[in-house]
């Protein structure tokens, strides 16, 4: 079934309808997001509550050292108490020296708890992740995953580092300064307490607001990464039909989507922040009113009201903090939200609780003879990527061990999907796939992959060395394991022929190798696995005509003894095929061997003439044919 590609991708996503993320982008903050960020501290719970605590010692230090500050100054400061003072002030140094030394631990426990975090968190996405079947991958943008990773946990580390505690040590230093104004002068801390129902009536006001924006930039964000993605990934179709400047208008209408939301939330924050600031002024300037009123007719010292105003300034400082600490709250949150959407989805499907390892019966060891095929059989089989749109229907055939079964057809005719659904990527819809006589929801998925192979077109390397790729299936095989296997495969001296051989650096998904290098490494990978079942996917569509005499050759041994399933694309591979089906709209329109099938001049038989006529005229040109690639035909 065909993909759409990541340049039509790329035209389509700036005017694209919103999707499930976009949907939800309005969703209120709950607090079973904070309770589920808690949890990932409870290994290190001990260190939790010891920041717990370190953070509410801060709370009431920062008020002790203005208590202390204010009560020097009205006594022996206001009395001309030197002796008193000498003692009130190495009392005040040794309470800064402890505060600040609380302070680092404080500090460093904060940091070391964000980062047990953020790793937790990026270990059970990935963990996550692994575990989601392919149909997952087709629906999410990797732009997305990547930002799941990056931007949002950091944004949750910064809501567990930071606000979480900041805000205790906020919070705690306002209710003590307000129990200290309290115990200093009750009539003034009524004034101060009046502020509370204004504070409440700002802070309801922009709420929404912001986490509204919050959320927007995020999601924005998101966007801006998957196109980056997908515009790296297609960067060589993009630059061969000379669509930069295109693709970057589109790209810079993201972006300035995105600068769009944080220049809104910045903004807000900028409204509201004065705004506290200004409420904080004013009662100040109420207080210095009423205090000073209240010390012109004796009624209060002046030392106190100093003293109060300390304690008062202290109440109010932290308004702007938990402002803008809010504001980061509401990133996080919005980066929670997101990240345990994507770990609470749930598969499509999972193997089945009663699913049991498929037996191997390949013996252990190098020395062990070929082993066993595997016995594959469709039985009237449909499947739909989307249910409601069917891609196979009513397939069957049987693979018999050690044979080979070749898949051709036009593009889109369902040749993959079959690939696909013996794999166990995808279930099918309907009817039943039986391996060695089992169903296949009755066999767990890692038993079945353990004894498959699998090469595809489009062939994938990790970064790391040709060695690293090859042994993959098998990491623990040693070199000479891999040598003898690319010498079965007739390629070792192509290997060799590379700068540092096998330990050639493949670069970002094999970009120092040419496409048929890395074939060929995808060969070996697959027949170091020892495969019971074989898969190739036009596996030869990017090898030479020399290079695919070599495979050819080594094919026929390679395969001898395993079951394969080949969506060919050269003659030269369906020639020695055991059953041949050919495929139209995803069912099987004729079958036989090659031999059997020409001669029933249908439809194989009709595209064979045209795979023939379009190789000949290659050979009359000087170049190989490919056949296929001109016919449109799979072969």
């Amino acid at each position: 079934m065909s993909r759409p590609s990541p340049e039509l991708n790329l035209l389509t996503l700036v005017n694209r309808p919103a999707d499930d993320e976009d949907e939800a982008q309005f969703k209120p903050l709950e607090w079973n997001l904070i309770r589920r960020l808690v949890d990932y501290a409870r290994p290190h719970r001990r260190k939790f509550w010891v920041m717990i605590g370190l953070s509410t010692v801060r709370a009431v230090q920062l008020p002790a050292l203005v208590w202390v500050m204010g009560a020097t100054i009205a006594g022996p400061i206001a009395r001309h108490d030197l002796r008193v003072l000498a003692g009130a002030l190495l009392g005040y140094a040794l309470l800064a020296v402890w505060t600040d030394f609380m302070f680092h631990f404080r500090q460093r426990f904060a940091l070391e708890l964000g980062e047990f975090a953020v790793n937790a968190l990026r270990a059970d996405i990935f963990a996550h992740l692994q575990r989601m079947p392919m149909s997952f991958f087709h629906r999410m943008k990797l732009g997305r995953i990547i930002s799941r990773v990056t931007s949002d946990v950091e944004a949750v580390r910064v809501g567990v580092q930071d606000v979480f505690f900041v805000s205790i040590i906020q919070f705690g230093q306002m209710v003590f300064s307000a129990v200290a104004m309290l115990f200093c002068d009750w009539s003034l801390f009524l004034v101060v307490l009046a502020m509370a129902p204004v504070l409440w009536t700002v802070n309801r006001r922009f709420r929404f607001r912001l986490s509204r924006l919050s959320r927007a930039s995020q999601e924005s964000f998101s966007r801006v990464t998957a196109t980056l993605a997908e515009s790296v990934g297609g960067i060589r179709v993009t630059q061969g039909f000379v669509r930069q400047a295109t693709n970057a208008g589109l790209f810079r209408s993201l972006l300035a989507d995105h600068a769009r939301y944080n220049v809104a939330l910045a903004r807000t924050s900028a409204i509201l922040l004065p705004i506290l600031e200004l409420n904080s002024q004013f009662f100040i300037s109420v207080l210095l009113l009423l205090g000073g009123w209240r010390a012109f007719h004796h009624e209060m010292e002046v030392a106190s009201l100093i003293q109060f105003f300390f304690l008062a300034n202290l109440f109010f400082s932290p308004i702007a903090v938990i402002g803008n600490q809010y504001n980061q709250a509401l990133l996080a949150m919005a980066g929670a939200e997101r990240i345990f959407r994507l770990l609470d989805t749930r598969p499509d499907w999972e193997d089945a609780p009663v699913a049991v390892a498929l037996p191997d019966p390949r013996a252990p060891g190098p020395a062990a003879p070929p082993a066993a095929g595997m016995r594959v059989e469709f039985r009237r089989v449909s499947f739909g990527y989307d249910p409601a749109r069917l891609v196979l229907q009513e397939i069957e055939f049987t693979a018999e061990p050690g044979r080979m079964v070749a898949l051709v057809g036009h593009t889109g005719s369902g040749k993959s999907s079959i690939v696909n659904l013996a794999a166990k990527f995808y279930l099918p819809t309907r009817g039943e796939i039986l391996v060695d006589g089992r169903e296949i929801r009755a066999v767990t998925s890692h038993s079945l992959h353990r004894q498959t192979g699998l090469v595809q077109q489009q062939n994938f390397l990790f970064s790391g060395t040709v060695l690293d790729n090859i042994r993959i299936g098998r990491p623990e095989t040693t070199e000479a394991e891999v040598r003898a296997a690319a010498g079965r495969l007739d390629c070792l001296e192509v290997f060799d022929g590379l700068p540092r051989g096998l330990h050639t650096e493949v670069g970002e998904r094999g970009s120092s190798l040419s496409v048929g290098q890395r074939q060929l490494v995808c060969f070996a990978r697959a027949l170091l696995a020892d495969p019971r079942l074989l898969m190739l996917d036009e596996a030869t569509s990017s090898i030479d005509a020399l290079t695919e005499a070599r495979i050819q050759r080594a094919l026929v041994t390679l395969l001898r003894g395993r079951t394969s399933l080949v969506v060919a694309h050269r003659l030269s591979t369906i020639r020695h095929a055991d059953l041949v089906l050919v495929l139209e709209s995803g069912r099987v329109i004729e079958r036989g061997t090659h031999a059997e099938l020409l001669s029933q001049r249908g439809h194989y038989a009709a595209l064979y003439r045209q795979f023939v006529q379009v190789d000949e005229a290659g050979a009359a040109g000087g170049g190989p044919g490919t056949g296929a690639g001109c016919a449109g035909f799979s072969l």
